[in-house]
C-alpha cells in the first residue's frame, strides 16, 4: 500500500537536488536518488525533517541541523543539537601534512564554544589513504597528540556515490574555486551561521585560526 508523501516546511533552497530519502517511508534510501547509504540510522538526513521540492516530490533539505552523524564511539550525533550555535565542519586525517590544524580547531573550541562555536571534525580517508585507522586509533591519536575534545564524527566519505549526505550538502551549497564543488583534500572548512546556512567555504591550506575574525562575525 502507497504511503501519503508529506510536506515539511516552505520554500526551496538554493541548488537544491535529491538527498536519497523519502519522509512518509520510514527514512528508507530510494536508490538512484542520491544517496549509496544503506536504510540505517547512521549518516542519513533526518525523514521527519526533510520537506519536498517542486519537481517530482523530490526531498530536499533546509538546514545543517536536519543531518544526523553517526559519532566517532558509536553513538548517534544529531546536528540538531547543535541548532542556534555555528559551525564549523572540517574533513580530518591522521597523516595528513595539514593534520596540525587540530591544534588550531581545538583551540578556536576551547577559546569560542562559551560563545555558541561548535567544531566538528569528520575522519575521511578518500585523500591518499591518510586516515586508515579505526575509530578507536582515531580517537586514540586525536586526544593523546591534540587533545582533541569537539565533537567528531565517524569516518566517512565526502565525495563520489558513497558521499554522506551532510557533505553532499556542504557542497551543494557553497562550491569551491573555479565553481567546483568536490572537496579537494583533507581539512576543507565549512562555516555554518546560527541559522543553519553554510557563511563561507575555505580551502585545506586555510589555517583554523586565519577564521577567527569570520567566526566572531558570526558569533556575534
Amino acid at each position: 500500500m502507497a504511503r501519503a508523501r508529506r510536506v515539511f516546511n516552505s520554500g526551496t533552497p538554493e541548488n537544491s537536488e535529491p538527498s536519497g530519502y523519502l519522509a512518509g517511508v520510514g527514512g528508507r534510501c530510494v536508490e538512484g536518488q542520491g544517496c549509496a547509504e544503506k536504510p540505517s540510522v547512521a549518516n542519513r538526513c533526518r525523514p521527519d525533517r526533510v520537506r519536498w521540492g517542486l519537481s517530482g516530490g523530490e526531498p530536499a533539505v533546509a538546514v545543517a541541523h536536519d543531518f544526523e552523524l553517526t559519532a566517532l564511539d558509536g553513538g548517534p550525533l544529531p546536528l540538531a543539537a547543535f541548532a542556534g550555535k555555528v559551525l564549523l565542519i572540517v574533513n580530518t586525517a591522521s597523516r595528513c601534512g595539514f593534520t596540525p590544524q587540530y591544534a588550531e580547531l581545538e583551540w578556536l573550541w576551547r577559546a569560542y564554544r562559551a560563545q555558541g562555536l561548535v567544531v566538528l571534525g569528520c575522519p575521511c580517508d578518500q585523500f591518499g589513504g591518510q586516515e586508515p585507522g579505526d575509530a578507536g586509533a582515531i580517537a586514540t591519536f586525536c586526544r593523546r597528540d591534540y587533545g582533541v575534545s569537539f565533537p567528531m564524527s565517524a569516518k566517512l566519505k565526502v565525495n563520489g556515490p558513497g558521499a554522506d549526505p551532510l557533505w553532499r550538502w556542504l557542497q551543494r551549497e557553497q562550491r569551491g574555486a573555479l565553481g567546483i564543488a568536490a572537496i579537494k583534500w583533507n581539512f576543507s572548512k565549512f562555516l555554518v551561521g546560527r541559522e543553519g546556512r553554510v557563511l563561507s567555504r575555505h580551502a585545506p591550506s586555510t589555517r583554523p585560526a586565519a577564521l577567527e575574525d569570520r567566526l566572531r562575525a558570526a558569533l556575534a
